[in-house]
């Protein structure tokens, strides 16, 4: 009884630190205290794409008010408030991810219609991370049914966003660039939240303010299914090159910023802290395992880190995400010790095609999915730790956060 509610209460510090975390990079709170450093004069039009793009207009309307004339909401479906929207006039839609759907599309062509509309007036370009399947206007030859089909095998590549973003680029006429053909010479201002390593502009929601002249030579060096690598090339022959400048692109919250909001809050709990600088990436699999060996032979106290990994995922993958993959293979290291455990969370609340963030797993998780008849290893190898963590009670679900900067993996040895 004593160790369960030990257990109870470090699990409680750990989801307390995560949101800690979240709150310092809520869309809301920083495009807001953006504009509070940098005002903004003179009436604007507003456009936000991403799966916090409806925090981040809250945040633009808390400064702007009334001076915002128009505005444009484009979010995953369920992050977006239409009430909200309707009382102040926007346009809201929403569409699919990480698979873009037919809504998608509509959402590239009314974003083309709304900028063609008026050229008058300077536009606010509010991005983060989602863009890339919520939001498209395809080349030629290049279908919803393909573009599916192309994401699917992305996401079960191997490959890093940059490298996945990449593809999307040369199959879109707005990615990497592209949407500036139809802005003119109108006074563009953005804002973005970084859910990509280097937190790089071009790499955001596949750069769509971003030109990529270089991008023939990064896609040259991928290995490609030759479906895919034929329309990739017939892509690139249809791109136009954009005559203006791209504007700047201004990065209001990073994954360093959440990483620093969690380390600041451990050490409000009392608990010493080591910031881990080195990005994760990589094998989820392999990460977790090396992750809870750190924390098991480490000293006491919490250990923070961030970024990314990647699940080559089989044939008929299973239920799940890097977060939840990345745990499991952490919970069969810390199986049977009482004094660790390891969250791994999507900040955008979200954790591969699930409504999951990620799971926080300690060294009993293992024996409770055993119990419910599961076992660590198959799940592991069909993708599908999602399943296994929800018999033991240990995903966690938050819903829309309002941000998205990547993943976060907090450790903790009493």
């Amino acid at each position: 009884m004593q160790q369960e509610r030990l257990t109870a209460h470090y699990r409680k510090h750990l989801v307390d630190i995560f949101q800690a975390a979240l709150v310092r990079v809520e869309g809301r709170n920083a495009v807001s205290d953006w504009l509070m450093r940098h005002p903004l004069s003179g009436p604007v039009e507003l456009i936000a794409i991403g799966k916090a793009a409806q925090s981040m207009a809250c945040g633009a309307h808390d400064r702007l008010g009334g001076r915002i004339e128009r505005a444009l909401i484009i979010s995953k479906t369920g992050h977006v408030d239409f009430l909200f929207c309707r009382r102040h006039g926007w346009e809201a839609l929403e569409s699919a991810h990480p698979l873009p759907d037919r809504m998608s599309l509509q959402a590239g062509r009314r974003l083309l219609g709304f900028v063609s509309e008026r050229a008058d007036r300077p536009l606010l370009f509010l991005i983060s991370g989602g863009a890339s399947s919520l939001v498209e206007a395809p080349v030629e030859g290049v279908d919803l049914s393909f573009l599916i089909r192309a994401n699917d095998w992305l996401l079960g590549s191997g490959f890093d966003i940059t490298q996945m973003n990449g593809v999307r680029k040369a199959l879109s006429r707005i990615k990497g660039g592209g949407l500036l053909q139809w802005l003119g010479e109108r006074q563009i201002r953005v804002l973005a939240i970084s859910d990509v390593p280097g937190d790089l502009p071009r790499v955001i929601g596949s750069g769509l303010l971003t030109p990529e002249p270089d991008l023939p030579r990064q896609l040259a060096s991928l290995a490609l299914p030759p479906w895919l690598d034929e329309r990739l090339s017939e892509g690139l022959r249809q791109r136009a090159g954009v005559d203006r400048s791209p504007p700047a692109v201004e990065i209001v919250a990073t994954l360093k910023n959440a990483m620093e909001a969690a380390a600041q809050r451990a050490g409000e709990l009392g608990f010493p802290v080591c910031l881990q600088r080195d990005r994760l990436q990589g094998d989820a699999a392999v990460t977790g395992q090396r992750l809870a060996r750190s924390l098991l032979h480490g000293p006491s106290g919490v250990v923070i880190w961030g970024g990314e990994t990647q699940v080559k995922l089989p044939p008929d993958p299973g239920q799940g995400g890097r977060n939840q993959h990345l745990a499991l293979a952490a919970a069969r290291e810390l199986a049977g010790s009482p004094d660790c455990y390891l969250l791994a969370a999507g900040t955008d609340g979200t954790d591969g095609p699930t409504e999951d963030a990620g799971a926080l797993v300690d060294g009993g998780t293992i024996a409770r999915a055993e119990l419910e008849g599961f076992e660590a290893d198959r799940s592991l190898a069909a993708a599908d730790a999602g399943r296994l963590l929800e018999a033991s009670g240990d995903l966690i679900t938050t819903g829309p956060t309002g941000t998205n900067v990547m993943d976060l993996v907090i450790g903790l040895r009493r």
